[in-house]
């Protein structure tokens, strides 16, 4: 007669056997990147080398690496990305801060959730680059409008997380802090906020990476500066390799925001890992 742990062992040996393999992509991850950054122009080159496409459709590896030399050089891609981490930055504070305030009032009030919420869900109908014209014809195409149209971008996702993270609180931790007479304030700082603190923090991962959108997104519409600016310029000029310069840094600027959104969570949320260990 088979036992319940001869039952469980089939699962258990799934689970233990799949272990060893996450644990070893995560001790290594750092360099798989970089092999999979070297597959990946490796099969760039043999397409170049096969198909031998014009460069004005598919630069070569080395024609993209001498024009990020060259605007790198002479201060045009630094200039240009410092325009767009700027709108970026201002777009994800602003854009976030607003967005947790919302969802915390949210949160707290099944009302007011049911009043606003339509308009909410409604605005999401209605895709940002859509709108992003009417946002740089009425406040410009200086950075204001780039801005609202990074918070705009991001909002959404950031006030979704924000409510489920303040309603994941448990129950009888709220009935704790009553028992102990704590105010508000007091109940928000030491319950809500550390609780509610992971998934709030999935939510501004994901906004990292959606402002660098938004920031593009107006860029294109209306600019003289950024690098949607200078995509546009590449564009217009059939040069491709400019073009490859620019997503290349976006995608780095994506990136470094995606990591030090984690690496602050892990910083804020260290109480957790002392509680599993």
């Amino acid at each position: 007669m088979r036992t319940n742990d001869d039952l469980k062992t089939p699962m258990g040996d799934t689970l233990g056997g799949s272990q060893p393999a996450l644990e070893f992509l995560a001790r290594h991850n750092g360099w798989l990147a970089g092999i999979s950054l070297l597959v990946a122009l490796g099969v760039w080159a043999l397409i170049i080398d096969w198909g031998k496409p014009p460069v004005f459709l598919l630069p070569p590896p080395g024609a993209v690496w001498n024009k990020f030399l060259q605007v790198a050089g002479d201060g045009t891609l630094l200039f240009h990305a410092g325009v767009t981490l700027s709108e970026v930055l201002l777009g994800l504070l602003a854009g976030s801060l607003v967005a947790m305030a919302l969802g915390y009032l949210l949160a707290k009030s099944r009302l007011l959730e049911k009043i606003i919420s339509p308009y909410l869900v409604a605005s999401q109908a209605i895709p940002t680059v859509a709108i992003a014209p009417l946002l740089i014809i009425w406040f410009g195409q200086g950075i204001f409008s780039k801005v609202l149209i990074c918070a705009l971008t991001l909002f959404f996702p950031v006030l979704v997380n924000t409510i489920i993270g303040f309603r994941a609180v448990p129950a009888n931790l709220y009935d704790l802090m009553r028992s102990m007479r704590a105010t508000h304030a007091q109940t928000l700082r030491y319950l809500e906020l550390p609780a509610a603190l992971p998934v709030l923090f999935g939510g501004l991962r994901i906004g990292a990476a959606l402002s660098v959108i938004g920031a593009v997104v107006g860029e294109f519409v209306g600019a003289d500066r950024g690098l949607g600016f200078l995509i546009n310029v590449g564009r217009g000029q059939f040069d491709t390799a400019l073009v490859f310069v620019s997503l290349f840094t976006l995608i780095l600027m994506a990136m470094s925001l995606y990591g030090l959104a984690m690496l602050a969570e892990r910083r804020a949320t260290r109480w957790r890992v002392a509680d599993r260990g």
